[in-house]
């Protein structure tokens, strides 16, 4: 009953609900709060070291992307349990904003961010234009499946899915959205002729799958 009581609570003084997925709810107060929700199918020891080690990863992310001076949501705190609370970024989504007039500048800056994600090995992990905000600059919002890696494959993995995103929510300009946001990859990253060739490799693979 405590439990049930204490969430009624911190329910009530939240604003307004902005965001629902799989593993957590997003609350706009004075600040973002980020909550991962307990599973009821998890066994209750499983789903709090869960929730515990992603909140925990998530956290100390967007802790070194503030020190790489990185557009990102600054980190306010966390109870390195299941709740962060971060910086609020106005703005539009980068998904409403893009058209056939700005997509060069817009995809050439994301481009060129996305590199400096990666020369820092972190991969975003969930790169679609919903996960942008366009303020005086371009921000990244929603680590929550971002990790560290070095490799190659993982870096080509992720602009694969940049790729998708734009052909699932961009189709009429997916094209120059993606040739744009290569443009400036290449620019900024460290190692983009090995990741570009490993990335032809994964998307050989998706073809080959949707052949079978």
């Amino acid at each position: 009953m405590k439990t049930i009581l204490n969430r009624f609570v911190f329910l009530s003084i939240m604003d307004t609900i902005i965001g629902q997925g799989a593993e957590a709810t997003i609350y706009l107060a004075e600040n973002v709060i980020k909550e991962r929700l307990a599973k009821s199918y998890r066994l209750k020891e499983i789903d709090a070291s869960l929730r515990r080690t992603r909140t925990r990863k998530e956290a100390k992310l967007l802790e070194k992307l503030q020190k790489i001076n990185f557009p990102a949501p600054k980190l306010v705190s966390t109870d390195k349990k299941s709740r962060i609370e971060m910086e609020y970024l106005k703005g539009p989504k980068l998904r409403d904003f893009l058209d056939e007039k700005n997509h060069q500048m817009q995809c050439i800056e994301l481009g060129r961010k996305i590199a400096v994600l990666h020369n820092n090995d972190i991969i975003h992990g969930d790169l679609t234009t919903s996960n942008m905000i366009v303020n005086d600059e371009l921000f990244f919002i929603d680590f929550g499946l971002s990790f560290h890696s070095t490799k190659v494959e993982d870096k080509a993995v992720d602009l694969h899915l940049l790729r998708q995103a734009f052909d699932s929510k961009h189709f009429e300009i997916c094209e120059g959205c993606f040739a744009a946001a290569l443009e400036g990859y290449e620019k900024e990253s460290s190692n983009a002729k090995e990741i570009f060739l490993r990335l032809d490799k994964v998307e050989a693979r998706g073809r080959n799958k949707c052949k079978g």
